[in-house]
């Protein structure tokens, strides 16, 4: 069982999974660029089961780790301090704030791929990736629910999955195995927030949003959305 979850990256998803696992009665080393005394209130809000760490030392004392920055500084990652674990992909490629990757429009590598590149001596397993942070903590519930959502999550090492899979059981998340992290088996899709109101401004969209509860979304959905699912442009 995973005891203590490292995270590098502090944001939303990074703080939301911190949420999660601390409530599923994980230890969580949380680590950022700006520095530990930077996560000094989320640490508070958290309590007695989490503390704040830099990169190397979040990655020394996980027994796995979640890698949450922008995907565009994936090359920061401690790849000495992460070898030989397994390390949870839940970055996105996003071009407007990553910049250009020339290698992921050309479509023929995928950004997990680039990760487990820099990360040679890692076992890299994608998921966290198609759900955003407030649906993450909204939509989690026990084993066995009668409205349990379930994410996907790829990679190519099968104890590595089950690593994750264990782990996201935990957080409250069934876990539908999509295939490896090679291009073929794409995958990002937000059912989980339901259908948004027409004629919404941008302040009434964020009022939406955080009142939402979203859509639990069950492994034959997720199987079948990702199942037809097609590399975007």
């Amino acid at each position: 069982m995973t005891r203590t979850v490292g995270i590098i990256g502090s944001g939303m998803i990074g703080g939301a999974l911190a949420r999660l696992a601390v409530a599923a009665g994980r230890d969580v080393v949380l680590a950022n660029s700006r520095g530990p005394e930077s996560l000094a209130p989320l640490v508070a809000d958290l309590g007695a089961r989490a503390r704040a760490a830099t990169p190397a030392e979040a990655a020394r004392a996980g027994d796995l780790v979640v890698a949450a920055v922008p995907l565009g500084v994936h090359t920061l990652l401690p790849a000495a301090e992460l070898a030989g674990l397994t390390v949870v992909d839940a970055m996105v490629y996003h071009p407007e704030r990553d910049g250009r990757i020339a290698e992921l429009d050309a479509g023929g590598i995928t950004s997990s791929e680039l990760v487990q590149r820099h990360l040679a001596g890692s076992r890299v397993v994608k998921t966290f990736a198609t759900i955003d942070f407030h649906h993450l903590v909204a939509l989690a519930r026990p084993a066995g629910a009668p409205d349990r959502s379930a994410l996907p999550l790829a990679g190519t090492d099968p104890a590595a999955k089950a690593e994750v899979v264990a782990l996201l059981d935990a957080l409250g998340y069934d876990a539908v195995d999509i295939g490896t992290l090679a291009p073929g088996t794409p995958a990002y899709v937000q059912p989980y927030m339901g259908d948004r109101p027409e004629g919404l401004d941008p302040e009434e969209t964020r009022r939406w949003f955080l009142a939402s509860r979203g859509v639990p979304v069950p492994a034959a959905r997720v199987r079948e959305l990702t199942g037809t699912a097609r590399r975007a442009s």
